[in-house]
């Protein structure tokens, strides 16, 4: 059996090159189904280098975090790396993944600019300086790997970042919405900071559940949330039993008032904000929704002036918290 290991360092099926004078390997896998990664096993040792190639191609976050969890494992020190070219709207998940801070990760960025010419050749830097002059969003995507957008984005004025506790002790005008589900829509609760002067939103706390009853969901935002019943949730006016429900166990929870055009006129407060900065480790659904979030689309895949009512559970959720403050004329 070892004779044969040897005479065989490259093997197509499945694909794997072995190093013969220590046997250590290097695994190649392609990730339609990650969950058959799992079969992965080395014959000693644990596997120290992942390197996912393409990042953008993969089926989100989930199954990342499947082939990592199957992959890493056995060893207290590993390397990752994750290599893409960036997708051109904000909105795809990997856009979003890299905003997340972590401490023990490097980003790099680098375009056809820094390295030599004669690695790409004359006509690729001709190619690239034509382009540049004709069509300056494509040259801004495809060859300096900028996130340009599509035009359909809603929220254009969301910032992702980390909100300090030093900021949130300061906040003074703080505000919670609550927007009703139970399965296969989510409950969701958020919880903000609304600066006037300077028309900020900043959004930092959140609560999701499925299939959990109304009591359930207020003993968790009181036991771990640090709700207390004097504070105003804004609800959706929708289900007035689950605001008795609230009132019941003593909050302070009222419908948010609606009316003709309500979401419409809310929706655009919201983006004509100075600013929505959401914490993406605090509040990550939040941060899901409003970077995804897109107008609707008709026959033809043009963008038309409206506002889809689907995977806005949290969106919706911030229109309540905010609806005594868009209603009122000038703000």
């Amino acid at each position: 059996m070892s004779s044969i290991f040897l005479r065989t360092p490259c093997t197509t099926s499945p694909l794997e090159i072995t190093y013969i004078p220590t046997r250590q390997k290097i695994f190649f896998r392609g990730a339609d189904k990650p969950e058959m990664i799992k079969s992965i096993k080395p014959v000693f040792g644990n596997i120290g280098v992942l390197w996912f190639e393409e990042l953008d191609q993969f089926k989100g976050q989930e199954a990342i975090r499947k082939i990592e969890q199957s992959i890493l494992r056995g060893g207290d020190l590993a390397w990752e790396f994750k290599t893409y070219n960036p997708p051109r709207t904000s909105a795809n998940w990997v856009n979003a993944y890299v905003q997340v801070p972590k401490e023990n990760q490097l980003q790099h960025h680098s375009t056809y600019l820094e390295v030599p010419e004669v690695w790409l050749g004359r006509t690729f830097i001709e190619e690239a300086e034509h382009l540049k002059q004709v069509n300056p969003l494509a040259y801004a995507h495809e060859y300096m790997g900028e996130v340009v957008g599509t035009g359909g984005q809603v929220f254009e004025n969301v910032t992702i970042r980390n909100i300090t506790n030093e900021e949130i002790a300061q906040f003074d005008q703080v505000g919670q919405g609550l927007d009703w589900g139970f399965y296969p829509d989510p409950l969701a609760w958020s919880k903000s900071h609304f600066d006037a002067n300077r028309r900020i939103l900043y959004i930092f706390d959140e609560y999701r559940a499925n299939k959990m009853s109304n009591k359930q969901v207020y003993d968790i935002l009181v036991q771990e949330k640090g709700y207390e019943p004097s504070q105003l949730i804004i609800a959706d006016s929708a289900e007035p039993k689950s605001i008795a429900d609230f009132r019941d166990y003593g909050a302070n929870c009222r419908g948010a008032e609606k009316g003709a055009d309500s979401v419409m006129y809310s929706m655009k407060w919201l983006q004509s904000l100075t600013e929505i900065v959401i914490d993406p480790v605090r509040c990550p659904s939040h941060m899901d929704e409003f970077l995804a979030y897109e107008y609707e689309q008709d026959k033809d895949g043009e963008y038309i002036s409206a506002y889809p009512d689907r995977d806005n559970h949290f969106i919706d959720a911030v229109r309540y918290r905010t609806n005594l403050i868009w209603r009122r004329r000038g703000m």
